[in-house]
C-alpha cells in the first residue's frame, strides 16, 4: 500500500503542488481543491502548524542597542556636515528582540522548507512592486496559528464537501483551518 496519493504527477511537479497550496492554506485560512488533494496538503500542514504548537514559547527576550538613523518630519534621514562632507546622524535606541532557542530556530528553518515566500500587495497599489511586504509566514505560525491551537490535540484542519467541479466532475473540497 502506498503511502501517499501520486496525484498524476511526476513527484517534483507534486512537491512543488503542495508547497503551494500548504503556503496557501496557512496565509488564507482556507483553499478550494480537489478531495484528493486536500487529503495530502492536510497531512503537511497539520504537521506543521503540530510543530509550531510545540517551540511557540521556546524563545528568550534580549535586550540590544541598535543604530538608527535620525529623521525629519518627512521622513527623510538627518544629514550633517563633518570635514567637509555630508554624513548621516544616527542614535542609538534599545530595542528587546526574541531570540529563538536552538529547537525553535530548527522547527523555523524545517518551515521554510516547506513554505513558499509570500509577499502582501496592498490593495490600492495593486499590480505595482513599490509597496509590497514579504510575509513572515513562520512568524505567523508561531505568534497567531499556535496560540489559537495549543489547547487542541489534533486535527487543526476541516475538509468540507462542496460538490463536483463543471468541468471534469471532481469532487471539490473546502480545506480550511478549524
Amino acid at each position: 500500500m502506498a503511502k501517499y496519493r501520486k496525484l498524476g504527477r511526476t513527484s517534483d511537479q507534486r512537491k512543488a503542488l503542495i508547497r503551494n497550496q500548504v503556503t496557501a492554506l496557512l496565509y488564507n485560512g482556507k483553499i478550494v481543491t480537489t478531495e484528493a488533494k486536500a487529503k495530502e496538503i492536510r497531512k503537511v500542514a497539520e504537521g506543521l502548524i503540530a510543530m509550531a504548537i510545540r517551540e511557540r514559547d521556546n524563545f528568550e527576550e534580549v535586550t540590544v542597542t541598535a543604530k538608527v538613523a535620525r529623521k525629519d518630519k518627512d521622513g527623510k534621514r538627518v544629514k550633517e556636515v563633518v570635514d567637509g562632507k555630508k554624513v548621516t546622524v544616527y542614535d542609538e535606541v534599545e530595542k528587546k528582540i526574541k531570540k529563538d532557542m536552538p529547537s525553535r530556530l530548527h522547527a523555523r528553518r524545517q518551515m521554510l522548507k516547506v513554505l513558499y515566500p509570500v509577499k502582501e500587495v496592498p490593495t490600492q497599489a495593486a499590480g505595482k512592486k513599490r509597496d509590497t511586504k514579504q510575509v513572515d509566514l513562520p512568524k505567523k505560525l508561531f505568534e497567531e496559528i499556535a496560540p489559537k491551537y495549543a489547547d487542541r490535540k489534533g486535527g487543526y484542519t476541516r475538509i468540507v464537501k462542496i460538490g463536483q467541479r463543471k468541468g471534469d466532475g471532481a469532487l471539490e473540497v473546502l480545506l480550511e483551518l478549524v
